[in-house]
């Protein structure tokens, strides 16, 4: 094991030698002796990028664990995989992933409209639904997910992640089909919270699988496929929710307890699908063979981070809160999702008060907005690649969201404000450029967790104030839910612009630093250390995705 001497040699190295060789190293002792708090000890010291001395620790990144378990195996080149080869990787582990968490994710979306299906097939006069009632329903699924996000994330560091969110998907699918059960509003509302809190741990679980398996430049687009999903979720789900209420004659049971079951049965099946079917880590991967698992863990190694590590950090816990940019992430959070809580809850409702469309109608008039939701989120991400910025794409986005909700909200033809409807379903663009900011730009496992955290349950705060500002005394037109959307779409650009000067202007700071700094040099000498959970505060070497 190398300790902190091993830096007077770095001084004895002669500096034309251009074959320098990684001088302090990781050996598998250290790691071992990592995964027990009692023996963590330090390897070196490092110049973090705003000047603070970080102590390098044997307590990395799991990644580090599986680069030192080949050391036995025959070495591979990387630099002689042929970009065909790298590409077939590429697409081998989209088939194999991709598909399934949009699926999952397009049932949870699903799951959440089920309320606004059933609102119009019975629910609301079944239960006796009167005032604000109704929007409680939504509230009290985002004040589950809100109490429980953290809890869930914690979860998710210490326990294999995919086993874990798989046994989440399962219960909830099971609360989902009790849905149908209560005749009485209260027992109602407490599924709706317990819902609520199952379904809390879906969204980071996918943003860690996201960052263990892709570099940053592909997270954006992937992040677009899976959240994207949404709007399958929304077709799909209107498609079942219309058939149950042509055919309830046919049933012994309501149409609007037939939604809740049948969307809680499937969930229950993906849930179990992805217990088997997508690994914890890459390295345990039964559809990758020993040499495209090695392939995957370099593939990541420019991300400066790795697939996570199961040790609570105070010291990142405390700098993800104090970073300003987690801030600027709440910000957006709460004000994008705002109008999202409240259209999801109310769009059957609008469509049928205030459009003035029948039962039948409404149900199949919330199908064109998740069509735009699945084909536009996805064209904007892989526009992207052409713009080299996923926030610009996610600015471009925001201000068709905002003017589309300005003809919604303002427009006197039935038809523009429906076009301004149907539109602003592009506006998940800007929320996918944060969550993949999450999942790229914060490094060291405990800060992306805690920021991932307070991220959604910020998303949490805005889906529950979305549905209050629909006022029962406002209806059918709503007119300050309204204004408040518009008001909200405004604040969301105005914080991407900020995101995007605070990344754009810390890159250029680092690389001054870099070129006048003897610890980027030194960064260089330490062997993988990528993989050592470093925050992208203290690895003067990260660079924000922009």
């Amino acid at each position: 094991m190398k300790q902190q001497d091993d830096l007077e040699k770095y001084q004895d190295i002669d500096a034309t030698n251009n074959d320098i060789k990684p001088i302090i190293s990781f050996t598998k002792e250290d790691i071992e002796d990592g995964k027990n708090p009692k023996n963590h000890h330090v390897i070196t010291t490092i110049t973090s990028s705003d000047g603070k001395k970080i102590n390098i620790t044997n307590d990395v990144d799991q990644a580090m664990e599986a680069v030192l378990s080949n050391d036995n195996e025959p070495p591979i080149n990387f630099d002689d995989i042929s970009s065909t080869e790298w590409k077939k990787l590429l697409l081998k582990i989209d088939l194999y992933l991709i598909p399934i968490m949009c699926l999952l994710y397009c049932f949870q979306f699903m799951d959440k409209m089920t309320t606004s299906y059933a609102s119009i097939l019975g629910l609301r006069q079944e239960l006796k639904m009167v005032g604000d009632m109704y929007s409680w329903t939504g509230t009290s699924f985002y004040l589950g997910y809100l109490v429980f996000e953290f809890p869930a994330s914690m979860l998710l560091q210490r326990f294999p992640v995919t086993k874990t969110v798989s046994v989440f998907i399962i219960l909830w699918g099971v609360i989902l089909c009790l849905h149908s059960v209560p005749n009485q509003y209260g027992g109602f509302i407490t599924l709706r919270t317990l819902l609520g809190m199952l379904e809390s741990a879906v969204t980071p679980a996918f943003t860690i699988i996201t960052s263990q398996w892709y570099k940053k430049e592909e997270q954006f687009l992937r992040t677009a496929f899976w959240f994207g999903s949404n709007g399958m979720g929304n077709i799909i789900g209107s498609a079942i929710a219309y058939g149950l209420y042509q055919n309830q004659i046919n049933y012994s049971i309501d149409a609007w307890k037939l939604i809740f079951i049948v969307t809680g049965c499937l969930t229950i099946f993906v849930g179990m699908i992805i217990m088997v079917h997508i690994p914890d880590t890459p390295t345990k991967a039964w559809f990758l063979n020993d040499k495209e698992k090695r392939m995957v863990v370099e593939r990541i190694r420019t991300n400066q981070q790795g697939f996570g590590n199961t040790h609570f950090k105070k010291h990142q816990f405390i700098e993800a809160v104090m970073d300003h940019r987690t801030w600027l992430f709440i910000i957006y959070s709460i004000s994008s999702n705002l109008p999202n809580g409240g259209l999801t809850s109310f769009s059957a409702i609008l469509l049928n008060g205030d459009f003035g469309y029948n039962l039948t109608e409404s149900l199949l008039m919330q199908m064109p907005p998740g069509a735009i939701a699945v084909v536009g989120c996805i064209i904007l991400a892989y526009c992207g690649k052409f713009t080299s910025s996923r926030l610009i794409m996610g600015m471009i986005s925001q201000i068709v969201v905002i003017i589309c909700n300005c003809l919604f909200t303002f427009a006197k033809n039935d038809k523009a404000r429906l076009a301004g409807l149907y539109i602003s379903a592009v506006g998940p663009v800007g929320f996918i450029c944060c969550i993949s900011c999450v999942s790229s730009n914060v490094a060291g496992h405990t800060k992306k967790i805690t920021a991932n955290a307070m991220f959604l349950i910020a998303y949490c705060v805005g889906n529950l104030v979305g549905p209050q500002t629909f006022i029962e005394s406002q209806a059918p037109n709503y007119v300050g839910a309204k204004i408040a959307i518009v008001i909200c779409s405004c604040v969301s650009f105005i914080t991407l612009v900020l995101i995007y000067l605070s990344y754009y202007w810390d890159n250029k700071s680092r690389d001054i630093k870099a070129r006048n700094s003897e610890d980027a040099d030194l960064m260089n000498h330490i062997e993988n250390y990528e993989f050592a959970d470093l925050t992208d505060k203290e690895n003067l070497n990260f660079r924000y995705s922009l």
